[in-house]
Parts: structure tokens; sequence; C-alpha cells
């Protein structure tokens, strides 16, 4: 699975034009190491106030009681509000996440989660030196979660961190050109 999404974000990376500088910017989400998961997002401007940004996870996590394993996609689509030209100052963001984990109990139980859902979120994103970015973000998000059952019951897994109202925020540091 890793493998996958390092190959998309490569050819993600081979489709975008290189021409003119920080057209393009990508960064990892420094916050999501705490919680042993990988987090990248790819952004490309559109024009002076707006970008689109894909993001990719992968997550070896274990809450609780429960070894969570599996990857994320999240696209979304900014406004940048500021004087400077995107894609460096403050931004709103409306954005959709797709997750599958694989969740697997202490005591064996096996289960697939998958999720959707739509949020928004507010934040800054700063260049320095024409190449290395800075950004935090956060706001809310609804999801709606579904678990197939493949061994064990049900309340073995508490999907109550996928499903309904959450937050996401996140710092993140990348490279712009």
């Amino acid at each position: 699975m890793k493998n996958r999404i390092v190959l998309i974000a490569f050819l993600m990376l081979g489709c975008i034009s290189f021409t003119k500088a920080q057209n393009t910017v990508i960064k990892g989400n420094l916050l999501s190491p705490l919680v042993r998961t990988g987090s990248f997002f790819i952004e490309q401007k559109l024009n002076d106030n707006s970008s689109l940004q894909l993001g990719l996870l992968y997550s070896g996590a274990k809450v609780d009681d429960t070894k969570v394993r599996g990857f994320g996609i999240t696209p979304e689509y900014r406004f940048y509000l500021s004087e400077s030209a995107a894609p460096k100052g403050f931004f709103v963001a409306p954005y959709a996440r797709y997750l599958n984990y694989d969740l697997t109990s202490d005591d064996n139980s096996n289960a697939n989660l998958q999720s959707i859902g739509a949020g928004l979120i507010i934040g800054q994103q700063y260049i320095f030196k024409e190449r290395v970015s800075f950004e935090w973000f956060f706001g809310p998000a609804y999801t709606n979660a579904e678990l197939d059952v493949k061994s064990g019951v049900e309340d073995d897994f508490d999907t109550g961190n996928w499903d309904g109202f959450t937050l996401r925020a996140g710092l993140t540091v990348g490279i712009a050109f």
C-alpha cells in the first residue's frame, strides 16, 4: 500500500509544470507522526486566489486496543483571501475525505472501515526564501463510517474517531517550486 501512495505522488509530480516558481508546494504534516501516520500533500496553484490540493495518508496506528492500518485521500479547493498571491497567505478550504482502514483488535477480531466525509478548514501558509513553506490549518468535518466486521462483533471496534463530527488540524512544512 505504501508503494502505491509513493507511486501516485511521483506520477502527480510528473504531471505538473515546473516552469514558474511557487506554483507547486509539496509538504508533510508535522503532527501526523504523533499518531503513527504519514500525511503528505501536493498543492497546485490555479490562479492568484485559488489552488487545488491533494492529500494522501497512510496510517499504522494503534487506537486503544485496535491496530489501524490503511490509507486516506483528501482533495481540497483553497480560496486565498490575503493580498499576496496563492499559494501563500490566509485561506479557506472546503475538502472531502475518503478513508479505508483494516482494524484488528487485541483479541484478533478483524474489520474493514470505510469512511467518507467533508469539512472546512482555515489556515495560513508562509513561503520563506521563495522555496520553504510552513502552514497551519484547522477546522470541523463530518464523516460517515461503515464498518464491515470480518470476525468478532461490531462492539469490538469503536468507530467514534471516524464517524460523526471531528476536527482536522495540522502543521506542515514543505518545498515550493
